[in-house]
């Protein structure tokens, strides 16, 4: 029995099949008991320590802010910024903990009937009573996991982009918003709500600290894919690729742009879009973009095969790096792995290994071609060994 096909007590008494047939992208979920016994793989001063961090993305949001009401602040901040909060109505916001906390990246494990590609990152708030961030949208999926304290959810059904929002402020709160009817829960730890895109929600705090954890999924918007495509190809298109009109009937107005003409203009560029390998290629790329490019860090002094091959033989195993994104794709011309915004042409075996986000050892050097592909990673940050030496390559 494949194990998409038993429930999931992290969606309930649903298998997989069943979330992503009737709920995903669809309509909200709430699942009580989701991961039993939960304890939370972080603490709050953990949390706000992280914020205090150069290069770790951090918001803090205050209801009534020294400078006016919702007040957004971005990190990194100092021990005086938590030390001047009030006892209520605030919230901590920090991204993509999962980079920084094994732990938390761990829970990634559980939703694995996902692609793993299609993760943007685990974001963790905290907020001592009352603290919230306004009634908004999101435009992505998102598993909303308590993690401690209780937090109030209250739904306002499915809204479109443009629903007005209060001017003004930093952030994007609804000026109007309406609970739907049985959408008003209490959270508690180990609870977890799944919410599809555009679905109006509000989290407030409750009587104690809170902290929940936000799993967060990436999809590129229309726009952005078309540019970014065509970008991709335009840097392998020939300038001798053009408009033709070989044949063409005889003007019968002068500078009309006759349906004829559109037409062509059409075909050339459905013709020149519509290439699926090359959109896998793109796609590929585009969704293991790192979220921060800064954060794959190339080593300063390359390791050779050898090397790599010594230390793994040693014994010691290989991670892939906090915020480095891996995806595969074969098709009848071979297997691309993706890392990280680039491809590497290899076996299907080799792409299928390193994107499983399981440790590296020795053995796997016996895959074909493994050792110069796994050092070429090395050296581009996106596998490293857990150094004892407090150097770029420890968690």
């Amino acid at each position: 029995m494949n194990h998409h096909d038993k429930p999931l007590t992290l969606l309930g008494d649903l298998t997989a099949a069943d979330f992503l047939a009737n709920y995903w992208q669809q309509k909200p979920l709430l699942i009580r008991g989701a991961m039993p016994d939960f304890i939370s793989p972080i603490e709050a001063d953990e949390l706000a320590g992280l914020a205090c961090e150069p290069g770790v993305e951090a918001r803090l949001v205050e209801e009534e802010g020294p400078d006016g009401p919702w007040q957004v602040s971005h990190g990194p901040f100092d021990e005086a910024t938590f030390a001047r909060l009030p006892e209520t109505n605030w919230s901590l916001l920090v991204q993509a903990v999962d980079h920084y906390v094994p732990a938390v990246a761990a829970l990634m494990d559980e939703f694995d009937f996902l692609p793993r590609w299609r993760l943007d990152d685990v974001m963790i708030s905290y907020a001592p009573p009352g603290g919230n961030v306004g009634a908004h949208i999101d435009q992505y999926d998102v598993f909303l996991l308590q993690a401690s304290g209780h937090r109030r959810w209250q739904l306002g059904g499915k809204l479109t982009e443009d629903a007005p929002i209060i001017a003004g402020i930093d952030l994007r709160i609804l000026q109007e918003f309406t609970i739907e009817p049985d959408s008003d829960w209490v959270l508690e730890p180990g609870d977890m709500l799944y919410l599809p895109p555009g679905w109006a929600h509000h989290g407030v705090s409750q009587s104690d600290d809170c902290m929940t954890i936000s799993l967060g999924f990436r999809a590129p918007s229309a726009d952005e894919a078309i540019t970014s495509y065509a970008d991709f190809l335009g840097e392998q298109l020939p300038a001798s690729q053009r408009y033709s009109d070989a044949g063409m009937a005889p003007a019968n107005l002068t500078g009309e742009l006759d349906d004829a003409a559109i037409e062509r203009m059409r075909q050339l560029i459905v013709s020149t879009l519509d290439n699926p390998v090359q959109l896998a290629q793109w796609f590929g790329r585009v969704m293991t973009q790192p979220k921060y490019v800064d954060q794959v860090v190339p080593l300063e002094t390359p390791l050779t095969e050898a090397a790599l091959v010594a230390q793994l033989q040693d014994g010691e195993p290989l991670y892939h790096m906090p915020g480095s994104r891996f995806a595969w794709r074969s098709e009848a011309g071979g297997t691309t792995l993706f890392v990280d915004g680039d491809s590497h042409a290899c076996s299907a075996e080799l792409a299928q290994r390193l994107a499983d986000a399981t440790p590296i050892y020795a053995e796997d050097l016996e895959i074909d071609a493994a050792a110069a592909l796994i050092t070429q990673l090395v050296n581009t940050g996106s596998l490293g060994f857990m150094s004892d030496e407090g150097d770029d390559e420890e968690y």
